[in-house]
């Protein structure tokens, strides 16, 4: 599918009724077993301010882990929706946010990809030290989620260095893969980027992540944390064996892998309501012979597990 008809299709996806104005924190009222949602907005220095949604267990508690989640491309804070209301239900505070430049909004930033992590570490700053809930949190027990160019992001954040030198040597062989497209439009600023490291990152779940054939052996040896790795079988955005084998190769220590035959690449987002399966048939339409909905179940109950044993 054309890159820019991808987009799209991401932006009408979140875009749907169910999206509203981004606003200072407002609390949604649900049912006492279920976890309760606020939307932020993040302060991020001099620029723009992120956005974010913070998911917490119903009744609230102290001393919780935190799970933050870094969104693919194109997407926004409610990409991972699903997992974050699991994770809550199950006693963490979880925070995802909306990369800014990054989003189906604003695609300005879509390949800075040292921008993301700092964005992420900025997140993790203010759930421990500026948002309201913050003595709910352990500030010893913190962990992140990613997919796709988010499992790019919490893989760097957790000490990982790319060889960004690498991606035109692979986009040379591989002008079609949906990474090089949108690298074509946006090219990789040159030189070594300034990664972000966030030492706070006790434990990772990272789903297809983008870019992994920039990952070495070298450039993973700082990810110590435990790592929950997953690849879809049926990837034709990111297919094999140029990302999620580097990265499970290149670890220093081996991942907990689950590979989910017949998967696509998008069936790790959130089922679709019926309304955003209308607007985004391209990251909604189900996958022949997989049942995306069920599949979640055991994702969901697995990213928890992981997480619980680890924090």
């Amino acid at each position: 599918m054309p890159l820019l008809s991808l987009i799209a299709a991401l932006a009408l996806a979140s875009a749907a009724p169910e999206a509203a104005p981004m606003q200072a924190p407002a609390v949604t009222t649900r049912p006492a077993d279920a976890a309760a949602f606020s939307r932020l907005t993040v302060p991020d220095g001099d620029g723009l301010a992120i956005e974010a949604g913070v998911w917490t267990p119903p009744g609230g508690g102290r001393g919780l882990p935190l799970v933050v989640i870094s969104h693919g491309n194109g997407g926004d804070f409610r990409s991972h929706e699903d997992t974050a209301q699991a994770l809550a239900a199950a006693g963490f505070v979880v925070a995802a946010l909306t990369h800014t430049g990054d989003n189906w909004r604003d695609q300005s930033r879509a390949t800075d990809v040292a921008g993301r992590p700092r964005q992420l570490s900025v997140l993790i700053d203010y759930m421990l030290t500026g948002w309201a809930g913050r003595v709910a949190i352990d500030p010893q027990r913190v962990g992140a989620f990613g997919f796709s160019a988010g499992g790019f992001t919490v893989l760097t954040a957790a000490g990982g260095q790319a060889d960004v030198s690498r991606i035109g040597e692979h986009c040379q062989a591989n002008p079609g893969f949906y990474d090089c497209r949108l690298i074509a439009a946006r090219p990789v600023a040159e030189g070594s980027p300034a990664w972000t490291r966030d030492t706070r990152i006790k434990a990772a779940v990272v789903a297809a992540p983008a870019l992994g054939f920039a990952f070495t052996r070298e450039g993973l040896a700082g990810v110590k944390q435990p790592v929950q790795l997953w690849q879809a079988g049926g990837d034709q955005v990111l297919p094999a064996p140029w990302y999620v084998e580097p990265v499970r190769a290149a670890l220093p220590t081996a991942p907990e892998f689950h590979q989910v035959e017949g998967a696509g690449h998008f069936d790790f987002l959130r089922p679709c309501t019926p309304q955003l399966a209308a607007a985004a048939p391209a990251v909604c339409a189900p996958t022949p012979g997989f049942d995306r909905a069920k599949f979640h179940e055991r994702f969901n109950a697995e990213v928890v597990r992981f997480l619980k044993t680890r924090l």
